[in-house]
């Protein structure tokens, strides 16, 4: 009888034992998933919504004066710059809550557009030296900066930032389609874009 009962007794420790390591494994598991998952997403770092191209005409000058400032140096140049503006969301600036015992995600901030880069093409008209102002590799180094940030400056009038934050949502189901691929579920419903829900952004 005894021996019926140390029988019983181990059966019942061993599928203790055993029902305890797998739930430890599960847990362990869907931790791990939770911190893949969110790497995961952010290694998508950034997504371009929406690119817009600028054609503008910049005048550049520079003066150098000489001998007590009785002698003046002008040199000048027109250039025609031709840009693309790349625009959208950088994905390492989310907020995101993984809860690996439902296996839902939650998305509590999700970042404002901006400029993600900003390609651009100079060409020269009328570059004049002055006698002793002439334009230096230095020179041209600094006008394409410069151009950079005169396309930067003519970005927040285009409208861009308004397009990309309209197609907000796109950039969101691509996180969710992340999201369902190890069966997780994305919350969002939350989630506000400049004072807008995301339902509002659905309509």
């Amino acid at each position: 009888m005894e021996i019926i009962f140390a029988i019983i007794f181990g059966v019942i420790s061993a599928l203790a034992v055993s029902t305890y390591i797998k739930h430890i494994q599960t847990k362990k598991l869907a931790q791990t998933q939770s911190v893949i998952l969110l790497d995961k997403i952010k290694k998508v770092c950034k997504i371009i919504s929406v690119e817009g191209d600028f054609a503008e005409i910049y005048h550049y000058e520079d003066v150098k004066e000489r001998f007590l400032k009785l002698v003046s140096s002008r040199k000048k140049a027109l250039i025609v710059i031709d840009a693309k503006a790349h625009v959208g969301f950088d994905l390492s600036k989310i907020d995101m809550v993984a809860n690996p015992e439902n296996k839902k995600v939650t998305l509590k901030h999700f970042p404002q557009a901006e400029i993600l880069s900003i390609e651009t093409n100079l060409k020269y008209y009328d570059k004049q030296d002055g006698m002793f102002n002439k334009f230096q590799a230095n020179d041209l180094t600094s006008l394409h900066n410069q151009a950079k940030l005169h396309i930067r400056e003519k970005v927040p009038q285009s409208g861009l930032y308004q397009i990309a934050q309209k197609e907000a949502l796109d950039s969101i189901l691509l996180i969710e389609g992340i999201v369902q691929t190890i069966g997780w579920e994305l919350d969002y419903s939350a989630l506000e874009m400049k004072g807008n829900s995301i339902k509002e952004l659905e309509k």
